[in-house]
């Protein structure tokens, strides 16, 4: 039995980075690009490298390019906390697991570190993956904190719900993160919403622009828990522009989106630091026309363009600054991800 996951990047479209400050976001997932995590029956439990888990090198330059562009740590890594997480949650559950072993392969085309949620991607297709083989159906919210568990609690690495609940959902979702809510069942409100409802879109990345969530959101957070004014309003500011888009879209109003995903990062910019780059990003592409924000911690911006024109426009200023673009196929709701 070979069983085929797969999990597709995201991006934040409005209220980032309040997600993990108890308030709204929408997001989408889009099949441009895709992590998938193939699993096959074996005599022993291995979990295979992929090119992003090498360890041999040519020359030391090639290593300190190889570290700059994957970090110290590939994704096995990854996986081996999601498979820690979906035992565990088994456990606790008195779920029994019949005693085969398998082979993990996984393989990602979504561009690293540029705020896409690439590492999320890859995770939640091997909880899939695990969910396939065993045979158990864990309800959709429980994926996204077991997702986020993996990351958080077994790999110390800074994330909100966000991502983990648009991958698993898929499509285009509002995520209403109140405090009660998470705090009494354990999760918010998610709901998927038409994707026709939204004007065009592109996204543009390159991947040198890679800005460290952890570095982003550590500082935020002190300074939310802190209850340092600017920040506490921004939160509150960011959900409202969510609520807001929501209504907009449901009443087809496509042609106020432009100016909520631009104040949206303008808020940002008054209280988080941005690199110069990252800043430059925005800036050109706003220059043609379109609206530009963050599609996550930095490295990829999302927004909307009135035409082809426009689009082509854009495609080719933010190409002398070897940023690419690229229109977002939306991949829409699927039961189980399983191809």
């Amino acid at each position: 039995m070979i069983i085929k996951a797969i999990a597709y990047p995201r991006a934040g479209l409005i209220g980032n980075p309040s997600d993990g400050y108890f308030c709204k976001t929408i997001s989408f997932t889009f099949k441009n690009f895709s992590a998938e995590v193939i699993l096959y029956e074996s005599p022993r439990l291995e979990i295979l490298p992929n090119a992003k888990d090498r360890s041999i090198f040519t020359s030391v330059r090639e290593l300190v390019d190889d570290v700059h562009l994957h970090g110290y740590y590939g994704g096995i890594r990854l996986l081996k906390a999601t498979v820690k997480r979906f035992f565990d949650y088994c456990c606790m559950n008195d779920i029994e697991l019949h005693d085969k072993n398998f082979t993990l392969e996984y393989h990602s085309s979504i561009p690293h570190g540029v705020g896409l949620a690439g590492s999320s991607a890859i995770i939640t297709a091997c909880l899939r993956a695990l969910m396939a083989f065993y045979g158990v159906s864990i309800p959709k919210y429980t994926q996204a904190n077991l997702i986020l568990a993996a990351e958080l609690d077994e790999l110390r690495i800074s994330a909100g719900l966000q991502d983990r609940v648009v991958q698993v959902y898929q499509g285009l979702v509002y995520m209403d993160f109140d405090k009660e809510l998470l705090t009494s069942r354990g999760y918010g409100n998610y709901e998927n919403l038409d994707p026709g409802f939204l004007p065009p879109l592109y996204i543009a990345y390159r991947e040198n622009l890679a800005e460290d969530s952890g570095k982003i959101h550590d500082n935020t957070r002190d300074r939310f828990e802190r209850g340092e004014p600017l920040v506490t309003s921004a939160m509150a500011y960011w959900a409202k522009l969510t609520s807001r888009l929501k209504t907009q879209l449901l009443k087809g109003q496509k042609d106020k989106v432009a100016a909520l995903l631009n104040s949206n990062f303008d808020r940002r910019r008054k209280i988080c630091k941005i690199s110069s780059e990252n800043l430059r990003m925005v800036d050109e592409a706003r220059s043609v026309g379109v609206s530009a924000k963050f599609t996550g911690s930095g490295g990829a911006i999302v927004g909307t363009y009135k035409d082809s024109e426009m689009f082509r426009t854009l495609k080719s200023r933010l190409s002398k600054l070897k940023i690419k673009v690229i229109r977002p196929a939306i991949a829409l709701p699927n039961v189980n991800g399983i191809l």
